[in-house]
């Protein structure tokens, strides 16, 4: 562990509240209040989560694994993704289906809402060899879509090289983000689908000769500083044993206009593992990530965001999907994913877990 986290934490952290779900929780909503939460899981439902009284309920479900959430409309109403390649609005309140959309011929890999509430972005691709060399072939249809998020409608279909793995909007609702499997992003207008930049990093993508010719890894979560300024990736440094998935522990700031690397994980300060989500904390001074671990002594951790530094970091356990902030920043909520046990009495056992967390300043 990096020296900085032999001293007095500078983050505290308390678990408050455990909640198992019945499939595993590949990503999360949290609300301003940090009172409820919402889930997109594995076994295709989605379900609204009362933190305070550990209870859940149902509002929907997908036909295959639920892989994308996000609120909208004052919290009445939200929006799904799924591996059956749809995009579902729901009626929270009268647990209800509103509208379906068929977004995509393949599993959508992840979704976005805007923070003006406009539009709901997803991706997709699957990862077919192109050539002698393995690298991925074209697409059979648009890695990116952006839809109106009050409506449904088709707004833009935006060229990238599936699968593209993870999709974000920018602070201002202005633009969209999307990294690939081979560490390849782009960056277009959201108004007139105009590309402005595009560029690969190679950090994040393994090519693997054990048990089988392939790629693996790649760009899996995105987000944008709230200024606008800059953008980081997250995932899973190049590997010895693809198959292992024993990278290191990595994110990545670009300036998004250039493409221009300014910082990533600084060395020594990560173990082993696949990243998977980020966020800001709303007082900007530092952010946090997340994932899976392999080797190491953690899969979460803070990072000061002036200068990369890794502050604080922990092992939560299990395999983190998603994690988000309510909006004083004081409660963090962590989606999750345990191993899937046998069956009990005839029924599967629980293998999704909800946690809540207390965040303070630390001691130092």
């Amino acid at each position: 562990m990096a020296e900085a986290n032999k001293k007095a934490p500078e983050v505290e952290l308390e678990k408050l509240v455990e909640i198992p779900l019945p499939g595993a929780v590949l990503a999360a909503e949290l609300d301003k209040d940090g009172k409820v939460a919402y889930a997109a899981c594995q076994d295709c439902g989605i379900y609204e989560v009362d933190l305070d009284r550990k209870s859940y309920e149902l509002i929907g479900r997908h036909e295959s694994y639920a892989s994308g959430i996000a609120v909208r409309t004052q919290g009445t109403e939200l929006i799904s993704a799924g591996y059956d390649g749809r995009l579902l609005w729901h009626d929270i309140k009268e647990r209800k289906l509103i509208r379906a959309v068929e977004a995509h011929d393949f599993w959508c890999w992840d979704m976005d809402l805007s923070a003006d509430g406009r539009w709901v972005a997803s991706c997709t691709g699957r990862y077919e060899a192109g050539g002698p060399k393995y690298e991925p072939a074209g697409e059979t249809e648009p890695s990116v879509k952006i839809f109106n998020a009050a409506t449904g409608q088709l707004h833009q279909s935006l060229v990238h090289q599936p699968p593209v793995q993870a999709v974000c909007f920018s602070p201002d609702s202005q633009h969209v983000a999307a990294g690939t499997l081979m560490g390849d992003l782009r960056v277009w207008e959201v108004g007139t689908g105009k590309l402005v930049s595009q560029w690969n990093t190679p950090d994040f993508t393994s090519w693997g000769v054990i048990k089988s010719h392939h790629y693996l890894g790649g760009v899996f979560g995105l987000t944008f500083h709230p200024d606008g300024s800059s953008l980081y990736a997250c995932g899973m440094g190049p590997m010895v044993d693809p198959m292992a998935g024993n990278g290191v522990q990595r994110w990545q700031k670009f300036d998004w206009r250039t493409g221009k690397k300014l910082d990533q994980t600084h060395e020594g300060e990560s173990g082993q593992g696949l990243m998977e989500a980020m966020v800001f904390h709303p007082g900007l001074k530092w952010f946090a990530m997340a994932g899976r671990l392999f080797q190491g002594q953690w899969n979460l951790a803070f990072f000061d965001v002036a200068t990369g530094r890794n502050m604080h970091a922990l092992d939560a356990k299990h395999r983190i999907t998603d994690i988000r902030l309510n909006s004083e920043g004081s409660r963090l909520l962590l989606a999750k994913a345990r191993q899937q046990e046998k069956k009990k009495d005839g029924k599967w056992p629980p293998y999704g877990i909800l946690e809540l967390w207390s965040l303070r300043p630390g001691s130092s």
